[in-house]
């Protein structure tokens, strides 16, 4: 008996599967002190539990067309890794790109203000799974990125809040 496994995929697989996730957290904090925070790069280690180490290529500002290199620590390992800062709009929202293992990936954050001193922050992430990446289950890895996101969201809250509790947030 001769088993013989197709390679024709129907378009169905070959399309990219994307998948997203959004997290969303109140800060106690005025929406300028919140943004002047993450446009701070080399704080994004006090929230973000891969990144080590974090600065714009060049120096200046967060604008759209720098790069963002971190030195990361993920799956054990040491490695570096660069994002394209894709959208700047003061203060309202950010949004980046790069990888994600082997695919290509997105994110996000987005600002709104609540009352005279809170704003609503939400992150987005979206991942289009390619290559290797397509054998790891979506839901898993989309489970993943969620649980990530939500404690990145809970590092900016507190480090952003500290902050304006000692008197040095910034406007």
């Amino acid at each position: 008996m001769t088993i013989r496994h197709s390679i024709n995929q129907t378009s169905a697989d070959t399309r990219a599967r994307t998948i997203r996730t959004e997290s969303r957290i109140i800060v106690a904090a005025g929406i300028d002190t919140v943004w002047a925070y993450l446009c701070d790069v080399a704080r994004w280690a006090e929230w973000a539990p891969t990144v080590v180490e974090c600065r714009i290529r060049g120096g200046g500002p967060l604008r759209a067309g720098a790069w963002v290199d971190q030195r990361a620590h993920d799956l054990g390992f040491d490695h570096r890794r660069s994002e394209r800062v894709t959208a700047v709009d003061e203060p309202h929202a950010m949004a980046f790109a790069g990888t994600m293992g082997t695919s290509v990936a997105r994110w996000g954050m987005e600002f709104v203000p609540v009352g005279e001193s809170g704003t609503a922050a939400m992150m987005w992430v979206e991942v289009d799974l390619a290559n290797v990446m397509r054998i790891y289950p979506a839901r898993a890895l989309q489970a993943q990125i969620q649980r990530v996101s939500d404690l990145e969201m809970t590092g900016i809250r507190a480090a952003v809040e500290a902050d304006v509790q000692a008197g040095t947030g910034s406007p």
